[in-house]
């Protein structure tokens, strides 16, 4: 049975709300951090609806006992910031997620067009075989990016359902390349947009979103 990616756009006002600060060039810098991690939190919040590990249990009110529902703390998560922009996410998924464990990875290229490779890898050496991981990824444009991320996740035995992928913004042919590569995925974005330019930017977008957010450009920054 051929799987499809499973991409989910979740139709909250205040996700939209969020974006929309994201997408407005005038917005500050400090606002848009701030909308950056608020879409975080809000995706993350989405990605863990029906992921996170729960059991049931009993507990006493002042007047009787009860049954409830508590998160599973003995399943580990981890948390996959891609630098340097994918902190931002990060940024507010860790309210929702704060004893994830945290890896960060960054990439670049050496020319304009040239060849992705990967310059800091922090993913642990092994991870659990019960392990959730959640990528945060600023927006997924080629898709480039976060398929190096998934190959050295799979290289580490880490794949399919145990992964979920966070974005803020997603074009439509990374997408496509994504799904090609990644069938039994599931990808949280706010928005999908249609199209690259030929710089395989996202339009209408974002803009750079490591520079929105940090007010400087780092050379060759592809995160």
């Amino acid at each position: 049975m051929s799987k499809t990616l499973r991409v989910v756009v979740p139709p909250h006002p205040l996700i939209g709300h969020w974006l929309t600060l994201l997408r407005d060039h005038q917005t500050p810098n400090a606002l848009f951090a701030t909308a950056m991690a608020e879409l975080g939190r809000w995706l993350t919040y989405e990605a863990l609806r029906d992921w996170i590990p729960y059991q049931r249990v009993q507990v006493q009110t002042p007047l009787a006992l009860t049954e409830g529902t508590v998160v599973d703390g003995t399943v580990p998560l981890l948390a996959v910031a891609v630098l340097r922009a994918g902190l931002g996410l990060w940024e507010g998924g860790r309210t929702v997620l704060p004893s994830a464990a945290v890896a960060h990875m960054a990439f670049e290229r050496g020319s304009p067009g040239g060849a992705l490779h990967c310059c800091l890898n922090g993913l642990p050496g092994q991870i659990p075989a019960n392990a959730g991981v959640l990528v945060f990824a600023p927006v997924l444009a080629s898709g480039a990016t976060v398929i190096q991320v998934l190959e050295q996740l799979e290289a580490l035995g880490v794949g399919g359902a145990r992964v979920r992928v966070v974005t803020a913004l997603a074009a439509a042919p990374g997408l496509k390349t994504l799904g090609e590569r990644y069938g039994d995925l599931t990808l949280h974005t706010g928005c999908i947009d249609a199209e690259l330019d030929g710089q395989q930017r996202i339009v209408p977008g974002l803009g750079d979103v490591a520079e929105r957010l940090y007010g400087l450009v780092s050379a060759g920054s592809v995160g």
